[in-house]
């Protein structure tokens, strides 16, 4: 009688980074593991974006690529390569992402307003402190306030790939925090986007753009179905939406949001989860790395990296995301916890938590593309908060990687005691205990064994009379 008292008092205590339910899991599972496979594309263009622009006899060919200029100039849209990456294929990625805030809102953990407070406030305070930082840093050294936002986002895929390049057994509790926490970010960046580095709008174009997502919302309505509507209209929405003055990408997210998350009866999947299926391929492995391709090839040389830390801007700008978002993230966790009488999992320690808030500061994708909104028109300022972006982002996954292999040996001992099947019915476990079935089928396997070990304990001892082995 004692077990069943002890699982009510456990149900009846939140526990802050507890188990996750199965479904939940399964789909966090799978996301991260999207996740990680684009975060390790990003790395890898991040890499050659760096040679190619490093590399002196690689260096022209670099800027004169990215330079290059194609499109209808008579629409608006003759751009640059690399503002095609940073305003037409984000788009991509920011549609991904209005469809997992979508999901999240109505099926994840954002629909329980007590299970939504700790990452929206971790999310709020892993925002506020960098740009807090940036702010003092630049006040006290003469600076310019316009970059405050370039360290305040996280980059989820970057920093999943640091986790598959260190090989630490992160609990799938803390996993389900960073990727949360990612998408409350991408909320609170795209609102930055949309409201501060918005300079003059074309009401026309807006208009029409509003008009084309009206359009957009009434077909799903209607239940349309066929790629061949919608591209067509995804591509027109985005151009009006360029053109009115309002960051292209904000297009991508409006039309996320507008599908359908939640499942009907009889359905495996909703709209927006299989849509997601076909586009976060292409967004992982196509749009985000050709983005990084031409946007992180910055020079590195020795004068660079030494102005990174003797000007106030470059400086904010890794402070920020190193201190800031450490700092933030773990002083809004840790007072949620305090202040709404949850406990931290018994499993875990707050220093497990202090290391995933240093993987945090790992902002490339969204910092990159804020820090060249933000300074704009000065090209070389432009080159050295990006070379900022990169060095915060890699001291932080420095940082982060020595915090998580202290406790990898208890995180491994964590993931095992998740995945263990003993029963080989494809659900862990640890998910089990309270299922008499589930009792009774160990039951049934421990007698097998028992069985065959008698068995050959008899045969053995039939051979050499003795029960020994000779």
């Amino acid at each position: 009688m004692a077990a069943p008292a002890r699982n009510r008092e456990n149900a009846s205590t939140r526990k802050v980074f507890g188990r996750l339910s199965l479904p939940e899991r399964t789909f966090v599972a799978d996301a991260l593991r999207a996740e990680t496979v684009g975060g390790v594309l990003l790395l890898l263009a991040a890499i050659a974006a760096l040679l190619w622009a490093n590399i002196p006899a690689l260096h022209d060919s670099y800027e004169s690529v990215s330079h290059y200029h194609l499109g209808p100039e008579a629409l608006g849209l003759n751009l640059s390569i690399a503002h095609w990456a940073a305003d037409g294929l984000l788009a991509i990625f920011f549609f991904v992402a209005g469809i997992e805030l979508k999901r999240e809102l109505v099926a994840g953990d954002l629909r329980d307003p007590k299970a939504a407070v700790l990452p929206v406030v971790a999310a709020l305070c892993g925002m506020a402190a960098p740009a807090l930082v940036y702010a003092l840093t630049n006040v006290t050294g003469g600076g310019s306030l316009v970059g405050w936002a370039v360290p305040t986002a996280t980059d989820i895929a970057f920093a999943l790939a640091v986790l598959a390049v260190i090989g630490t057994s992160l609990p799938s509790a803390l996993r389900a925090f960073l990727l949360t926490l990612a998408v409350v970010d991408d909320l609170f960046a795209i609102l930055i986007i949309a409201v501060f580095f918005t300079d003059t709008i074309d009401f026309a174009a807006l208009g029409g753009a509003v008009v084309g997502l009206l359009v957009f919302w009434l077909l799903l309505r209607k239940g349309v179905r066929g790629w061949y509507v919608y591209v067509p209209l995804a591509l027109v929405v985005w151009g009006l939406m360029y053109n009115s003055g309002i960051h292209a990408t904000i297009a991508g997210v409006a039309m996320g949001l507008m599908l359908r998350c939640h499942r009907h009866e009889g359905e495996d999947h909703s709209p927006g989860e299989r849509i997601e299926h076909l586009v976060r391929p292409l967004s992982a492995g196509l749009a985000v790395p050709l983005f990084a391709l031409f946007s992180a090839g910055v020079s590195l040389s020795g004068g660079v990296l030494g102005d990174v830390f003797a000007q106030p801007e470059t400086l904010g700008v890794v402070l920020g995301l190193v201190v800031g978002k450490a700092l933030g993230i773990f002083g809004g966790t840790w007072l949620t916890a305090r202040f709404t009488r949850a406990s931290l999992s018994d499993d875990l320690a707050w220093p497990d938590v202090f290391a995933v808030a240093s993987l945090a500061g790992i902002g490339f994708t969204v910092s990159l593309l804020i820090g060249e909104l933000a300074f704009d028109g000065d090209a070389v300022l432009t080159g050295e908060i990006k070379a900022a972006v990169l060095l915060g982002s890699l001291i932080s996954a420095a940082l982060a990687t020595v915090l998580l292999k202290v406790r990898n040996t208890k995180y491994r001992k964590m993931c095992e005691d998740e995945e263990r099947d003993d029963d080989l019915d494809g659900i862990p476990d640890i998910y089990e205990e309270d299922d008499p079935a589930y009792h009774l089928r160990m039951a049934g396997i421990y007698e097998r064994k028992a069985a065959e070990h008698r068995r050959i304990a008899e045969l053995m001892t039939a051979e050499n009379g003795t029960g020994m082995p000779k």
